[in-house]
């Protein structure tokens, strides 16, 4: 099975070391000097979170075009596709638990994709993501993920520089960040060209500066 076909069948990727080493200690300071309280975004972020806004970073918008992460997009939305959305997050001590859920496709299985890239190592101390494999086309009668997928998810770790790749309709969740470490990242949404304009539209709800105009192909 190729890496393609591997990760369409999966709905993820996990992409060890994606991020230059070197990189690592200017997007943490990048992060820790964009933080913005939750009330001051167009639409209130989560109060068990920190947010920040990263979207005008340079080396942030590097991160969001290394040729591994934009080739795994590719594979899971299968057209040309742009970046719409990214945006620092990480949960507080004490916080940070989602039940299991699926952040929904827009008009088709397979349009939406969303990256987590890591700034610190992570794992099931400091709130990792949780999944569950295979979960992103549920049968027309299944029901919404609940509390008894749980035996199903599978709790990701790893280090600094990490990047998680899934399809929107993967089932997932952020965990409880029990020991309080730092769990710095940036969320990514990338998205099929026909919703370009749908998105362009809530682009101020959404706090979005960047431009977000590049199109990038699927390539293998």
């Amino acid at each position: 099975m190729t890496a393609p076909d591997q990760i369409r069948r999966d709905g993820y990727a996990l992409l060890r070391q994606a991020i230059p080493a070197d990189w690592l200690d200017e997007l943490r300071a990048a992060f820790d000097a964009n933080l913005v309280p939750s009330e001051h975004w167009p639409v209130p972020r989560g109060r068990d979170w920190r947010h920040a806004m990263l979207d005008l970073e340079p080396r942030v918008q590097e991160v969001c075009r290394l040729p591994v992460l934009l080739a795994a997009v590719g594979a899971l939305v299968g057209e040309r596709f742009f970046l719409g959305q990214v945006e620092g997050r990480e949960p507080l001590p004490g916080g940070g638990m989602q039940g299991l859920h699926r952040d929904l496709s827009a008009q088709r299985p397979g349009d939406t994709a969303s990256a987590l890239a890591f700034f610190d190592d992570y794992g099931p101390a400091n709130g990792a993501t949780r999944l569950v494999p295979g979960s992103h086309r549920p049968a027309p009668d299944e029901p919404p993920p609940s509390e008894l997928d749980e035996p199903r998810a599978l709790q990701i770790e790893g280090r600094a520089g990490d990047i998680l790749v899934f399809d929107a309709d993967l089932v997932h969740a952020g965990s409880l960040n029990v020991a309080g470490g730092r769990r710095r990242s940036i969320l990514m949404g990338f998205f099929a060209e026909p919703l370009y304009d749908a998105l362009a539209a809530t682009a101020g709800l959404r706090n979005v500066r960047m431009d977000t105009r590049e199109r990038f192909e699927p390539t293998p």
